[in-house]
């Protein structure tokens, strides 16, 4: 299995109103955007291709919601595993922009 192209833990996963999980993990890999709970079962996952991430208006830099097949999630990302000494953007805009990136490269 190849390194994956975005990790991040400790991920709230929503569906509407009901909380999923608080303590998940959202990875690309593969060509896959995999949403998996705490025990690193899988709630869902879909073709990056399938994939529309974006950020909902007003709300916070750690937020982001994820459409899986036309199935809708929301995300409160937590912080990605950075490089060392390493900050950069908020974790919902570096994961909006890995499925952007994985989409593109794999077409």
């Amino acid at each position: 299995m190849a390194e994956p192209e975005f990790t991040a833990r400790g991920v709230r996963i929503g569906k509407g109103l009901r909380s999923l999980t608080r303590a998940g993990k959202v990875r690309i890999s593969d060509g896959r955007v995999e949403l998996l709970n705490s025990n690193d079962s899988e709630i869902d996952s879909a073709p990056v291709q399938e994939v529309r991430a974006s950020k909902p208006w007003f709300a916070p830099d750690d937020r982001a919601r994820a459409e899986l097949d036309g199935r809708r999630y929301e995300l409160t990302l937590g912080e990605q595993d950075p490089a060392p000494g390493e900050s950069g953007p908020p974790a919902a805009r570096r994961f909006i922009d890995a499925v952007r990136r994985a989409a593109r490269h794999g077409d």
